[in-house]
C-alpha cells in the first residue's frame, strides 16, 4: 500500500503530521505485501493467551481477564491495532480496549447480557426492529477484533455459547413485508468482514425492495482493518448509493495514516461517513483526547456523529465513566472548536428506550416572553420568545442572572 495521498495538499502539512504509519515492531519479518494484505491481518491475529505473552508482557488481571474471555467474548487483536498499543503501559487506551482483564469477571447488579433489550423488538433472529421507519440488520456474529465494552458480547464471537445465526432470508422476508421501513443499518458483528459478492448480494436485495430508500453500514473494519478497504471493496459499495457508513472509534491514536488512507478511499466513492465513540473510562473520558479525536475525525473527512454512555453490557463497569463526565466534554467542545467536530451525547436507554441526547443545560429561565441562557463562556442572554396566540405558561420565579445587553 502506498502513502501517496491525493488529499495531502488540501489537508495541509501540519494536518497531515498528526498520521503516523502503523508500527510493525512485532511483525519484522513480515513482507510489506503481506502485511498490507486484509487476508494476512486476519490469519494472523492475535487470540489466544500464549500468542499474547509472547508479545507483551501481561498484568496478573490481564491473564486471567484472558483467561475468562474463553467464556465471554474471544479475544481478537489484529496485527495492525495491536501494534499501537504501548506494551509499557498497562493504562494504554489502545490496550484497554480490546484486552481484558479480570474485572470482566465481576458482576454489577445493573448488568444486562442485552443492556438494550434488542431481543426484545427482534421479530426474527439478526434483525431488530425498534424504531417506527428504520432496523438493524445483523449479518454476521464476526469481528476483526473484539472490543471488550461490546453491546453485543452475548452474539459476537461465539464464546458464550449463545449459537446466535443472522437468517438472512427470514429477514429479506420481512422487510418485504413491512413497507414501514426505509431506513436499513447492516450491523453484526462487522458486514465488512463478508465478502465483496456476500455484500453485494445483501446490497442489492435490498435496494430491491421499493421502499426501502436508506442503506447504512456500521463498521469498526477501516479502524481495526484499513486494508480491507480495497478499490475491489469501493467499487462494490459505489454500485447502492444513497449508502452512508458509520464508523467506530475512541481514541486519536487509533486514527494513523493507514486508516485515513482507507477512509479517504470511502469518501472518495461518496460515501458519508460518521463516527461513534463509545465514552470510555481512562481511554477517551478527557475534553483534551476527545478534541484530539473528533479534530483527526474531521481531517480524515469524518463528522463526529455520536458520543454514546457506555451500555450497561454484563463486565464492563470498570470501563465506564459517569454520565457528567459527558456532559462536561460536550460543554469542552461546544464552542470552543468548530460545529461539525461536537457529537452528540446519548444514552441507549436500558430496556430499549432507544437513544436519547443528553445535553449541557444551558437554559436559564423561560416564561411566556422570554427565554434566559447562557452561552459556552457563561455570559448570560436574553431572547424574546412570546408563547402561542392563547397558550399562557406560569413563570418560575426569575433568578438573579445579569443580562448581557
Amino acid at each position: 500500500m502506498s502513502h501517496e495521498d491525493p488529499g495531502t495538499a488540501e489537508t495541509g502539512e501540519r494536518g497531515l503530521a498528526r498520521f503516523h504509519p502503523a508500527p510493525r515492531s512485532n511483525w519484522p519479518d513480515a513482507p510489506f505485501s503481506d502485511w498490507n494484505d486484509w487476508r494476512w491481518q486476519l490469519k494472523n491475529r492475535i487470540a489466544s493467551l500464549a500468542a499474547l505473552e509472547k508479545r507483551i508482557a501481561l498484568t496478573p488481571s490481564e491473564r486471567r481477564g484472558v483467561l475468562h474471555s474463553e467464556h465471554k467474548l474471544a479475544l481478537a487483536i489484529t496485527p495492525h491495532f495491536f501494534s499501537l498499543i504501548n506494551k509499557n503501559d498497562s493504562r494504554c487506551p489502545i490496550r484497554r480496549q480490546v484486552i481484558p482483564t479480570a474485572d470482566e469477571a465481576q458482576a454489577d447488579l445493573s448488568d444486562a447480557s442485552d443492556p438494550v433489550s434488542e431481543e426484545a423488538t427482534s421479530p426474527v433472529p439478526g434483525l431488530v426492529h425498534r424504531y417506527p421507519d428504520r432496523v438493524l440488520l445483523l449479518t454476521t456474529d464476526r469481528c476483526a477484533s473484539y472490543c471488550r465494552y461490546c453491546t453485543r458480547s452475548r452474539l459476537v464471537s461465539g464464546a458464550s455459547g449463545y449459537d446466535f445465526h443472522p437468517q438472512l432470508d427470514q429477514a429479506l422476508a420481512y422487510l418485504r413485508a413491512h413497507a414501514e421501513v426505509r431506513d436499513v443499518l447492516l450491523s453484526g458483528g462487522d458486514p465488512l468482514l463478508l465478502s465483496d459478492d456476500k455484500l453485494d448480494y445483501i446490497l442489492r436485495t435490498l435496494r430491491a425492495i421499493p421502499h426501502i430508500e436508506f442503506l447504512r453500514i456500521g463498521s469498526r473494519i477501516p479502524v481495526f482493518l484499513p486494508q480491507r478497504i480495497t478499490p475491489e471493496l469501493c467499487a462494490v459499495l459505489r454500485k447502492h448509493h444513497p449508502l452512508w457508513m458509520s464508523i467506530h472509534t475512541n481514541h486519536p491514536r487509533e486514527l494513523t495514516l493507514e486508516v485515513r488512507e482507507a477512509l479517504g478511499r470511502l469518501a472518495d466513492t461518496g460515501i458519508p461517513l460518521g463516527n461513534q465513540s463509545v465514552l470510555l473510562a481512562g481511554v477517551n473520558d478527557s475534553v483534551e483526547v476527545m478534541k484530539e479525536l473528533v479534530h483527526k475525525l474531521l481531517l480524515c473527512r469524518v463528522r463526529p456523529y455520536y458520543l454514546y454512555q457506555c451500555d450497561l453490557i454484563q463486565g464492563s463497569k470498570h470501563l465506564r465513566s459517569p454520565v457528567g463526565k459527558g456532559l462536561e466534554i460536550i460543554e469542552g467542545l461546544r464552542g470552543f472548536t468548530s460545529g461539525y467536530a461536537v457529537p452528540q451525547f446519548v444514552i441507549d436507554a436500558p430496556g430499549g428506550g432507544g437513544k436519547v441526547p443528553i445535553n449541557p443545560d444551558y437554559v436559564i429561565y423561560q416564561d411566556a416572553e422570554r427565554i434566559v441562557f447562557r452561552n459556552y463562556q457563561g455570559r448570560v442572554f436574553e431572547y424574546p420568545d412570546p408563547a402561542a396566540p392563547g397558550k399562557k405558561r406560569a413563570p418560575p420565579p426569575m433568578p438573579d442572572y445579569a443580562i448581557i445587553p
